[in-house]
């Protein structure tokens, strides 16, 4: 009697929460909105029919297959390994090839089968070795054994068929309920109820058959009687359109409607809740609906496909209108939850389906709901209030938000709180609770405190640990001590577990010491979160049951008293990403009932029920194996056929999934390549991956999958090889070895041509450096005669020069002696002297002795001028050659016996001979010859 109880209340409390909904759109799938039936193979594929044609999922990705005949496919059904369909005018089956894909065989093309005009099937049943195909007009009987078929006829319409206990039924609108019996229709009931009312299914219940119909509830058939099956949903059933429905395996049922979304029936007819658009669904129409191999309930809808996972130990209430927000805490307490969020403190009746209230007196942030002495207490932004049930009256005297607030062992009279600036005191008074004092001496933000050890341990996020001695009446502080070792971490926290004081931040978690008189950390704890995987430092302890709650990145961690020893046990939930969370460093979890347990959000809030947190085992598997190609397009290839590529084919892409299809476990995925990267990689969401441009050589792609914190039990492997390229095949290695040794034996007689002609070259070049020595020699030999030639005209030139100057003063001397002569009075008696004067100065031996010195010393100069000028006298010749010897006129007169002058008019008359033009220097052109 108790558990009933017990059952409805929580049923009416969590009526507004609803278990994790997966949401499919159309552009998730890749196919029309339209969705109408729901089937699952034996590798838990799940398979859908669409508008446009069967899908396929495989946990991770959606394949869409057209429809054979492109018309909607309406029904859909896994029988064996064949996944049966039948669309508008076709029935038949898909089976997997060598490749991994679908293809279909058409059954009603097989047994030539003549349709009605426009017929459509909407239900597919096996039974033994027979397959029921289910129109509105007919049911098509095909015997697989023998392939053949018959046919079961109807003037109306077969609107649904039931499979009931190796029983086929069927409804005929206006008439009543048949069932076929050896290949023929049998009428079972014809009830004006089951003539006026559209049958949606028809279920056992003990021994007796359970019949739904659209709009009137349920009716118990038992031995021809029909009468209305007494439930408490009754009157909800009859204000509903109810279109599919289906038993789940814990004998409740899940009722698909035309316009309310789904209703969850329990087995003793009892609606626990409903789910539609406003509680998470895509759609309100349900067109079928299916629980999977893990109680899963799939749903086909007039837009998109769902998928609820009603036995997730997750149940979520989402506050779509933001009138509560974020919730920091929450409590139970007088048969009333109450929520304390960042708008105020909120509380809604344990008994009744009503909307969480507002309590008026609190419209400011809530920060703790703590009970004590069966006094609910609420520290809030601007003081603390006492909670009785709908109402909260605040202690006077407190000025500044209060964060928390403790129990003070051994004093029943007096609490702590902490404060926005320090530590206050409350004191029972008359069995009221009053503000007694502000403990002096200490002015920051007590956020996270604890009495331990008769010391006040304050931690605070940015400034560090305090350790605080307070007098025994709890009015002054008397000494603070700083940890020396803790400093600024960011949502940091502090708290007593267990007659512990611990410590957390994200190196993990410290266990206070009392002989070290410090913070050590704890191996055990610690393992709550890894640094990788760390949040908030924020721990949470329900004292019923003993728990203590840590929230990471991943993982919803708690830690229970051991059972065979004083260890610690840390138990870890996987806690998906997506699942909604509370503000970080203001996680909060409550205790409710048996292992249920809130944790606020900052939509709401989110129930766990450890009762249901299972750790099951999943496979991995490779779909497909795509080879890309860059002159080919992408070719999907036979897992199971030859494992070799050609070289051209060594980009391959690997599609692998897990067939889970939790919304809130996570699923991840890790591989390697053996051969080319042994490590695994990171862990991924990607459930593909490609390798591109893979050397030669052989291979073995592994592949596993992290599903929450559970490994798959297996290893997805595909053992591969990449081929040699063309230009690596032995033929045209033994093609290079053969050019290799044509190329060397021909680069051997060309360097043997090379080296022959190098050493020609290399005597040639040393007979012409020979020869060029040779002639340098005799070069040198030349300049040394030349130079000796050189000397020797100088030594003429210097000889002429001294003969010409001895000429020139002889001849002037004489002149002289001539000159001092003539002055004699007797000139007779000196007449004979001056004519041997005048015969030694006019002397043609002087001349000739020049002119042999001159051409000694200039060479062929007389023969060259005589040859350029052949009208010169020897006179003119003699002028030339003292001219050659850049003599002047006066120097020259001597040497001629004449005067300057006379020597001026030689010169004018020569070069008159010579045609000198009159700006031309006579001198410099007898020079230049």
């Amino acid at each position: 009697m108790f558990f009933n109880t017990f059952f409805c209340v929580y049923s009416l409390l969590y009526a507004q929460e609803h278990p994790p909904i997966e949401v499919f759109s159309p552009k998730d799938y890749g196919a029309e909105i339209q969705n109408w039936s729901i089937s699952q193979s034996k590798e838990n594929y799940i398979y859908v029919a669409n508008n446009k044609g069967l899908l396929e999922f495989n946990g991770a990705n959606w394949q869409l297959y057209l429809s054979p005949n492109e018309t909607i496919i309406r029904s859909v059904n896994v029988i064996d390994n064949l996944i049966y369909t039948g669309a508008n005018r076709e029935f038949g089956y898909w089976q997997r090839n060598e490749f991994g894909l679908l293809y279909y065989t058409s059954l009603s093309k097989k047994l030539n089968v003549d349709f009605l005009e426009d017929e459509e099937f909407w239900n597919i049943i096996s039974i033994d070795e027979y397959i029921l195909f289910q129109s509105l007009k007919r049911i098509y009987i095909y015997n697989k054994t023998s392939g053949s078929y018959s046919i079961i006829d109807s003037e109306t319409i077969i609107y649904k068929m039931f499979k009931v206990n190796g029983t086929i039924y069927y409804q005929k609108t206006k008439d009543g309920i048949y069932k076929i019996e050896k290949g023929e229709s049998k009428l079972v009931s014809n009830n004006p109820i089951l003539k006026e009312n559209r049958l949606v299914n028809i279920f056992n219940k003990n021994d007796n058959l359970l019949i739904e119909t659209e709009n009137n509830g349920f009716y118990i058939f038992n031995n021809g009687n029909l009468s209305k099956w007494n439930i408490p949903a009754n009157q909800k059933l009859s204000e509903v359109s109810v279109f599919r429905s289906i038993q789940l395996k814990d004998n409740s049922f899940i009722l698909g409607t035309r316009s309310n979304g789904i209703l969850h029936l329990t087995a003793n007819g009892t609606i626990d809740y409903n789910i539609d658009t406003n509680h998470g669904l895509s759609n309100n129409t349900v067109h079928s609906v299916f629980e999977d191999a893990e109680n899963n309930i799939w749903l086909a809808l007039e837009n998109g496909i769902n998928c609820v996972n009603i036995k997730s130990p997750f149940s979520i209430y989402t506050d779509e209108e933001g009138k509560i927000g974020t919730v920091y805490t929450s409590a139970v307490f007088n048969n009333n939850l109450y929520l304390g969020t960042n708008q105020g403190l909120f509380y809604k009746p344990l008994g009744k389906n009503d909307d969480f209230k507002l309590i008026e007196t609190i419209q400011e942030a809530v920060w703790s709901l703590t009970i004590i002495d069966n006094t609910l207490f609420c520290g809030h932004d601007t003081g603390t209030s006492i909670i009785n049930n709908d109402t909260g009256e605040k202690i006077k005297g407190i000025q500044h938000g209060t964060w928390n607030i403790k129990p003070i062992h051994g004093k029943t009279d007096l609490l702590i709180q902490g404060n926005y600036d320090g530590l206050y005191m409350l004191q029972k008074v008359n069995n009221s609770w009053v503000f007694r004092n502000k403990i002096e001496g200490f002015d920051l933000s007590s956020k996270f405190f604890e009495i331990y050890n008769d010391h006040i341990f304050v931690s605070h996020e940015y400034k560090g640990v305090f350790k605080i001695n307070v007098d025994q009446n709890f009015t002054k502080v008397l000494e603070i001590k700083k940890d020396p070792d803790l400093g600024k971490e960011p949502n940091s926290s502090i708290i007593k577990y267990n007659n512990n004081l611990l410590y957390t931040h994200k190196e993990g978690v410290l266990k206070y010491n009392t002989k070290a008189n410090k913070f050590l950390k704890d191996t055990v704890l610690s393992t709550l979160f890894t640094k990788q995987d760390y949040t908030s430092g924020r721990l949470e302890f329900n004292k019923i049951p003993n728990t203590l709650w840590c929230f990471s990145k991943t993982n919803l961690s708690y830690i229970t008293p051991g059972k065979l020893s004083n260890t610690p046990k840390v138990n870890k939930i996987p806690f998906s990403k997506v699942l909604p969370r509370g503000l970080t460093g203001y996680e909060n979890i409550s205790y409710l009932d048996n292992q249920r347990y809130l944790i606020g959000t900052s939509t709401g809030f989110v129930i766990i029920d450890l009762d249901k947190v299972s750790h099951k085992s999943y496979d991995i598997s490779i779909n497909t194996i795509t080879k890309h190609s860059i002159v080919t397009s992408p070719e999907i290839v036979n897992k199971n056929g030859n494992r070799s590529f050609i070289n051209q084919d060594n980009n391959l892409e690997f599609l692998f999934s897990v067939q889970e299809y939790d919304k809130y476990l996570d699923t991840e995925y890790q591989y390697q390549l053996v051969g080319m990267y042994p490590n695994w990689s990171n862990w991924s969401f990607k459930s593909n991956t490609l390798f591109e441009n893979l050397p030669h050589g052989d291979y073995i792609f592994n592949v596993r999958a992290r599903i929450g914190n559970t490994m798959s039990k297996n290893i997805a492997s595909y053992s591969f090889n990449i081929e040699r390229p063309w230009y690596l095949s032995n033929a045209m290695i033994v093609t290079y070895v053969v050019l290799v040794l044509l190329f060397s034996l021909i680069m051997h007689n060309i360097y043997k041509r090379y080296y022959r002609k190098q050493r020609e070259a290399l005597l040639q070049k040393t007979t012409r450096e020979l020869e060029l020595k040779e002639l340098e020699n005799k070069q040198q030999f030349m300049r040394f005669n030349n130079e000796k030639l050189r000397q020797d005209i100088d030594n003429k030139n210097r000889e002429l020069g001294i003969s010409t100057m001895s000429l020139i003063k002889k001849n002037e001397f004489l002149n002289s002696i001539k000159k001092e002569l003539k002055n004699i009075d007797d000139i007779n008696k000196i007449k004979h002297v001056i004519k041997i004067i005048d015969r030694n100065i006019n002397n043609t031996d002087d001349w000739h002795v020049f002119e042999e010195a001159f051409n000694n010393a200039d060479k062929d100069f007389l023969k060259k001028i005589k040859q350029e000028h052949p009208a010169l006298t020897s006179n003119d010749l003699r002028l030339c050659a003292y001219l050659r010897l850049n003599l002047s006129s006066k120097e020259i007169a001597p040497l001629l016996n004449i005067s300057s002058r006379s020597v001026e008019v030689k010169r004018y008359r020569l070069r008159k001979k010579m045609n000198l033009p009159h700006e031309s220097s006579l001198t410099d052109y007898i020079l230049e010859i």
